[in-house]
């Protein structure tokens, strides 16, 4: 019964949940909160599988780094977790070294096929009788830049060889291992798609090896993912990019009508760049540079700091309609401005700029919700998706995310591979004007963000959200509800969140209806009814607002605080 409702009534369910909304009672903390935080004294794992976890905390208890235990988690995420990630995916992630205590970013996404040309995407789109790329099938399939990103880390932070990091994960793929609830339902989902796409490759017999999807409960293996990690563990990243991967890879676009070739892999280098931030309220929120979305959130962060949230009150109307409004204009400079920087100038220093968000903040009315922004004009100065966080023994601590983008990716499984590639470069425009429009060799914009905090100088948190647009939203509802509103770690996460739709994207050009926004079921009806009567369009959904994973640091104790939203099947866990 309840994965009928889930599956064919959602929006009645949705709608039962603010009617019949109930919380257990608890003693301490907020009632809202769904468990207590996870306090461990020398390493701590949150992600959003149980048995990544526990694969996590195995490699940091063997001696591994945070960024060894990131790795192994990442690799049994792409097992258990494929509706999210896996290795036909980019990474990115923000590395904090205890050692010499600095920040260090990287950026693993990969780049568009250098064969493939703009007049040559125009003519596959023609063909397909559309304007845009396509979120399914061979044509937004960029280079995968996961595995490049494992091995930048590890060079840099590893410890353990990456046979013992890939050995939990290769156990996994070749015995099985249970899939979790909410993983099964997207998981069924996917299937259901590929079915309906017809798309070559091994989609199906990869997973849906028994003619279905696997319910939740049910044992999955996937021989061959054993067998590419294996690979991976002993010929290390060559021979994915450079080796018998890349060849088996190239071989299957060139028979399909594909477009990426071996030369695309060779090519492929990740960057390391330096974070940005900007301080809010006394903490340094540290974001990603473009090509990814992170700096909406600090965008957003510098417009809200002129306004007292914490004197408006939690999840008040006044707080919740600033925190949209503030949404809206900085997504019009996302949707105008972020780029891969080497195709592009981005004004980041400009957009970041105190002055600049000032500017913006004035735009903003209290008593109505505006229809439409436009982006601005900083100056211009030189200058379904996984989370996972991690520290260790020694104080370093990884922010991670990775990601297929849409669900499971473009539907294309490479034949033995055992993995799906992501469908990134559909976020590419074909406007020939616009910063992110398609070019051959080109990152395409990206959705997904890790983030950090520190104050005064210290590490105090690893934390991201999980889920395409909601993530910058995510950040910042995560960021007030701790610096504005006090809460704590598991609370701020697992207080009801809101996620505002329809603002300029790629498949957007212009916002003119002030778009619309989704609450949970948490934020009461007289709020919304309010923010109805200013202007908002208020509309139900269920299941869109991201998962949440943090690690906080606790200096004066020396204890790590680990959260994980009930949002998603995941754990924190620490010894």
């Amino acid at each position: 019964m309840t994965i009928l409702i889930r599956r064919v009534l959602p929006a009645l369910a949705f709608l039962l949940t603010f009617s019949l909304h109930a919380q257990v009672d608890r003693v301490t903390g907020k009632s809202f909160a769904t468990r207590s935080e996870v306090l461990a004294q020398h390493g701590m794992v949150c992600t959003s599988h149980p048995l990544a976890s526990q694969v996590g905390l195995e490699v940091l208890k063997a001696g591994g780094s945070a960024v060894d235990a990131a790795i192994a988690a990442n690799a049994s995420l792409g097992l258990m977790e494929p509706v999210s990630c896996g290795i036909g995916g980019d990474l990115f992630a923000i590395v904090y070294s205890a050692k010499d205590g600095q920040l260090y970013g990287l950026n693993a996404s990969g780049r568009s096929p250098l064969g493939l040309s703009y007049e040559q995407m125009q003519a596959e789109l023609a063909k397909l009788k559309r304007a845009t790329i396509p979120s399914r099938g061979l044509l937004p399939i960029s280079v995968p830049g996961a595995v490049d990103g494992w091995f930048e880390l590890h060079g840099k932070f590893g410890k353990l060889p990456m046979k013992e990091i890939l050995a939990p994960a290769i156990r996994y793929a070749q015995d099985g291992f249970p899939v979790t609830d909410l993983i099964a339902y997207y998981w069924d989902i996917g299937v259901q798609n590929a079915r309906a796409d017809r798309l070559r490759g091994a989609f199906l017999e990869t997973y849906a090896p028994g003619g279905h999807a696997p319910l939740c409960g049910e044992i999955f293996k996937n021989p061959d993912l054993a067998r590419t990690y294996t690979i991976l563990a002993e010929k290390g990243r060559d021979a994915y990019y450079r080796g018998e991967i890349a060849d088996r890879i190239d071989a299957f676009m060139r028979a399909n009508g594909g477009w990426l070739r071996k030369v695309d892999f060779d090519k492929h280098t990740s960057t390391w760049v330096t974070p940005v931030s900007v301080n809010y309220r006394g903490y340094d929120v540290f974001e990603l540079p473009p090509n990814g979305q992170g700096i909406a959130a600090l965008q957003m962060l510098n417009i809200l700091e002129g306004f007292d949230l914490h004197a408006m009150g939690f999840q008040s109307a006044d707080a919740l309609h600033v925190m949209i409004e503030a949404k809206k204009l900085a997504f019009e400079d996302r949707a105008k401005f972020y780029a891969d920087p080497d195709f592009a100038k981005v004004p980041v220093k400009g957009l970041l700029s105190k002055d600049y968000a000032a500017e913006r903040r004035k735009l903003i009315r209290m008593d109505r919700a505006a229809r439409r922004y436009d982006a601005g004009n900083p100056a211009l100065q030189q200058g379904d998706t996984i989370y996972l966080t991690t520290a260790d023994a020694e104080g370093n601590m990884v922010s991670l995310i990775q990601s297929n983008y849409r669900g499971m990716g473009s539907g294309i499984v490479v034949p033995e591979l055992g993995f799906g590639f992501q469908d990134r470069g559909e976020m590419f425009v074909m406007e020939t004007n616009h910063a992110n429009v398609y070019a051959p060799g080109k990152r395409p914009f990206h959705t997904i963000i890790p983030a950090f905090i520190m104050k005064d100088g210290r590490p105090l948190m690893s934390f991201g959200v999980m889920g395409g647009a909601m993530q910058p939203q995510g950040h910042v509802q995560i960021v007030v509800n701790m610096v504005d509103f006090g809460l704590g770690l598991q609370e701020a996460g697992d207080a009801a969140r809101w996620q505002h739709e329809g603002s300029t994207d790629y498949n957007l050009p212009t916002m003119t209806t002030g778009g619309w926004v989704n609450f949970e079921s948490g934020i009461p009806w007289a709020i919304v009814g309010e923010l109805k009567r200013r202007g908002h369009d208020i509309r139900a959904d269920l299941g869109g607002y991201g998962g949440y994973q943090a690690i906080l640091w606790d200096a004066t104790n020396k204890v790590y605080h680990g959260a994980s939203e009930s949002r998603k099947d995941g754990s924190a866990a620490g010894y």
